[in-house]
């Protein structure tokens, strides 16, 4: 009983490195697959966009204003999701939409993480007068409220798509910190840590070589929170008028230019926020799957 219970236990190959171990338990979780395949079919759809319509989302056409989609009665599939207030094909302003969310996304993150994780490991590693130096700096943000200080800036100085990743870059950093403080924190009492200080290894391999590809776990799921948390940042500040302007395109700015049409016109308001609320909820699903695979009680 005890060999066969023994033969049918499932074996671990030890020649894989740790990520493709990670890989392998991460297209094993169904919410991978589940997030993953819709992503990867938004990004695929924002990237074709000029292949999948041929409308410019930004040509206006007042003798078809208000065309319904093609469910409704009177709609036709030369405008497959019909057309705004000013005649502009709804389908090309969703797929190009898609564009700027993903750029938003990709970029504040990219800008977040870099301040976070410099800032966490910095904190996390040193420790002392350094940790008790960016704990201020973190409590010093987390007391701004992100919408208002965003609104006022970008009221302030004025709206672009540059200007809004860079602010919201610069707002977003404080739980890649935070996070990060705590998973080096952790790393850095390690056996491996102590005897890469041993042999005499600079401060800079053991940062980069040592700690941080030991932390990509819970910096990757940080990450994912925050991609889907600056999308909708994007979103509300486009609804309020402070975010993307026109001629660009986002699905928050759709949403805003459809507000009163709700109760005639309501599928102009269903339309862009089911793409952020699919987009969103397949980033949080990718998410939770990197959770699940690198926490400990996942790798069993």
């Amino acid at each position: 009983m005890t060999v066969a219970a023994n033969s049918a236990a499932p074996t671990i190959d030890r020649s894989m490195s740790p990520g493709r171990v990670a890989l392998r338990r991460a297209l094993r979780h169904g919410s991978f697959w589940v997030g993953g395949l819709i992503l990867l079919a938004i990004t695929i759809a924002a990237i074709l966009a000029p292949v999948l319509t041929h409308h410019d989302p930004t040509a206006q056409d007042l003798a078809r204003r208000f065309l319904p989609p093609i469910w409704a009665d009177k709609g036709s599939w030369e405008h497959i999701l019909g057309t705004d207030n000013l005649g502009r094909d709804y389908l090309a302003r969703l797929l190009y939409g898609a564009r700027i969310s993903l750029i938003i996304g990709l970029f504040t993150v990219l800008i977040s993480g870099v301040i976070g994780t410099a800032l966490g490991v910095a904190a996390g590693y040193w420790g002392g007068w350094v940790d008790l130096i960016i704990n201020f700096v973190v409590t010093i943000r987390l007391t701004l409220p992100v919408v208002l200080v965003a609104l006022v800036v970008v009221a302030l100085i004025g709206s672009s798509l540059s200007l809004m990743i860079v602010v919201i870059g610069l707002l977003l950093w404080d739980r890649f910190a935070i996070v990060v403080r705590s998973a080096t924190q952790q790393v850095a009492q390690r056996e491996f840590i102590i005897a890469a200080r041993t042999i005499g290894s600079s401060t800079s391999r053991i940062l980069l070589k040592e700690i941080l590809p030991n932390i990509t776990g819970p910096l990757i799921v940080v990450a994912s929170i925050e991609f889907a948390h600056a999308i909708l940042l994007e979103a509300a500040l486009s609804f309020l008028g402070l975010g993307v302007q026109p001629p660009e395109v986002s699905w928050g700015l759709m949403v805003s230019e459809a507000k009163t049409q709700l109760l005639f016109r309501p599928w102009m308001v269903a339309i862009p926020g089911a793409a952020l609320v699919a987009l969103i909820f397949a980033i949080n699903l990718i998410g939770d799957a990197i959770r699940d695979v690198t926490t400990p009680e996942g790798r069993a």
